[in-house]
Parts: C-alpha cells; sequence; structure tokens
C-alpha cells in the first residue's frame, strides 16, 4: 500500500504533539484527519476534523461514520492532573481515567475492525512515561496510564494475525501546553519561579531538556511505516533516559 493512499485518523489532534504528528504526517504525504473537543481549535489546523469526545462512546462512534475507514490511528487524546491521592475526589478519578484509557479502548474498538478486514493497520497510543513508572501526586493519571500500556499489550496480542499492530509511545516531559500548565501549577501552589518549576519537573531527566513534539511524531512515523512492522506490544519511552533509572 502506497502511503500516500494511507489515512490516518489523530485523536486530541488540535495541539501539542498531536497536532505535531498531523504536520509530520502530512508532510509525509499521509492523508490526515484530526479530531477533538474543540472545535475551534480543530478549525485553526487547517486539517480535515471530525469533532469527538472520546470518553464517549456515541461520540466515538460517531466519529468512526463521519471519518471513515483509517489505516492508522493515533490515539493520542489526554489530560492531566495533579492532586495527593488522599485528596483525588472520585469526579476527578473518573475524569482522567475516562479519557486516558477508556478513551484508547473506545477509538481502538471502533477504528480497528476496518484495519482487520483491510490485514494492514497501525495503532498507536501516545501513553507516558507514567505507564512506565509512578509519580506522586499524580496517582490518577499514573493509574490510567498504567493501564492503557495493559490495554496496549492485550490489544496487541489479539490482533498479532491480523496485519494490525498496536504499539505506545512513552514521552517524558515533553514542551505542549500540557507541560506549561504543570508549571504554571506548581508556581500557584508553591510560589516558585517558572524556572524553578520546570527544573523541578525535569530534576530525573538525565538530558535535562524538554522533549520536543516533532521527536515523538518522528518515532509515530517509523512505527507507522513498513520498517516498523513486526514491532507489536511495545512501549518506547522518549524520555532522554528518564525511565532507565
Amino acid at each position: 500500500m502506497n502511503k500516500r493512499n494511507k489515512r490516518i485518523f489523530i485523536t486530541g489532534g488540535g495541539s501539542g504533539i498531536g497536532l505535531s504528528i498531523a504536520q509530520s504526517f502530512s508532510k509525509a504525504e499521509y492523508d490526515v484527519t484530526i479530531g477533538g473537543r474543540n472545535e475551534e481549535r480543530l478549525k485553526s489546523s487547517g486539517f480535515p476534523y471530525a469533532v469527538v469526545n472520546v470518553a464517549d462512546e456515541t461520540s466515538t462512534v460517531n466519529a468512526v461514520k463521519e471519518v471513515g475507514p483509517v489505516d492508522i490511528l493515533i490515539a493520542n487524546a489526554g489530560i492531566a492532573h495533579t492532586k495527593p491521592a488522599l485528596k483525588t475526589s472520585l469526579e476527578d478519578w473518573n475524569r482522567l481515567v475516562a479519557t486516558n484509557l477508556t478513551g484508547v479502548f473506545l477509538s481502538a474498538r471502533s477504528f480497528a475492525p476496518a484495519m482487520v478486514k483491510n490485514k494492514w493497520g497501525r495503532i498507536i497510543v501516545i501513553a507516558s512515561t507514567a505507564s512506565l513508572r509512578a509519580y506522586p501526586y499524580a496517582s490518577a493519571y499514573t493509574a490510567s496510564k498504567h493501564g492503557v500500556l495493559g490495554l496496549v499489550k492485550a490489544l496487541a496480542l489479539e490482533l498479532a494475525k491480523t496485519g494490525v499492530t498496536v504499539n505506545a509511545i512513552c514521552p517524558g516531559f515533553t514542551d505542549t501546553p500540557m507541560f506549561k500548565a504543570s508549571v504554571r501549577n506548581i508556581v500557584e501552589k508553591t510560589g516558585r519561579s517558572t524556572e524553578e518549576a520546570a527544573a523541578a519537573l525535569l530534576k530525573d531527566q538525565p538530558m535535562g531538556r524538554l522533549i520536543e513534539p516533532d521527536e515523538i511524531a518522528d518515532a509515530a512515523l517509523w512505527l507507522a511505516s513498513e520498517s516498523g512492522r513486526t514491532v507489536n506490544g511495545q512501549a518506547i519511552a522518549i524520555d532522554g533516559g528518564e525511565t532507565m533509572r
């Protein structure tokens, strides 16, 4: 299959990592459609889009009907929340799990059948280093991302003989609006400067720098290519060596 004919759908594609992936795949001549909840942001991207809340089954099913069959699904939509575990409300817990974990399940379940029928497909989940290690004050986020990795591995085994691969990319702290929001949260709660807050988040990263969104996009492009055809059920950490410790 020529990559010109390959269709890709990216959830959470209106900003940050998702938008960078959309731009990289478009430059590589893939047929890109993005999805998300913020229609104004989606529209401003310049890409074809579908408004979708991945945590809602009806919304996800409707997105599949609107977008049609795709060859590659990038399950990127996600949210973060920081609070001590014993002060995390059930509402916050359910909100993170619904978007970060159930959203991946609903997206994969909705888009994968067409891939299986076509005997070729890629499901690439943008997970997190929180899928591989724990972070204090982020119990709901860590639990949801650990769950994502379990789902990826189970799906990879189930689809292994169908021509569809399932993998996770696990970025460390990345230069995105989500990282900036985390820094602001630390500043507001601790009175630290912006520089001090950012340094605190990066203290365990051996390279001492943020990951760039296009570095994650490059990994997704490789997984989507024929060179990545036997990579299945893997968690690929792009984190400057953080999870090596």
